[in-house]
């Protein structure tokens, strides 16, 4: 049942994407292109869904003791902003920038048939597995005032 659930909603959320053109890398870049063919599309799509998503927590969090489908809800706790956030952050912009694709969007494209998706994708798994070997080495970083 629980692998059934998740599976609509990464459907949902998929669809989602493609509907709205965000699969798209162009129209990302364009987004990003703010002195030339800039899209503010991108922006509303967004927002849309932090609306959505607000409003949806409020609903779930005062209405349910418990998920749907799991025991509890599972909070993340505040995260330090260290020179990993700061870092990992710049690199996914960097690399959304550059690509036009974020891993949201560049999964559901991966059906297309396309050589893009398939080359970020599987760059994007390359350089997890990069990190995970280069991470012991790295000095740990403290906190960013």
């Amino acid at each position: 049942m629980k692998l059934t659930v998740v599976a609509l909603i990464g459907l949902l959320f998929g669809a989602g994407i493609l509907i709205s053109g965000m699969a798209d890398p162009n129209k990302v870049m364009n987004f990003f292109d703010i002195l030339g063919t800039w899209d503010p599309s991108l922006a509303f799509v967004m927002g849309g869904a932090l609306v959505v998503n607000l409003i949806g927590y409020q609903v779930m969090f005062r209405q349910r003791s418990k998920p749907l489908i799991a025991e509890t809800f599972h909070k993340t706790a505040p995260t330090i902003i260290d020179v990993n956030l700061v870092g990992g952050a710049m690199l996914f912009g960097i690399g959304w920038g550059i690509a036009g694709f974020c891993p949201g969007a560049a999964i559901p494209t991966l059906g297309s048939g396309e050589i893009a998706p398939l080359i970020f994708v599987t760059a994007l798994g390359l350089g997890m597995v990069a990190f995970r070997l280069i991470r012991p080495a790295l000095p740990s970083q403290p906190p960013v005032a």
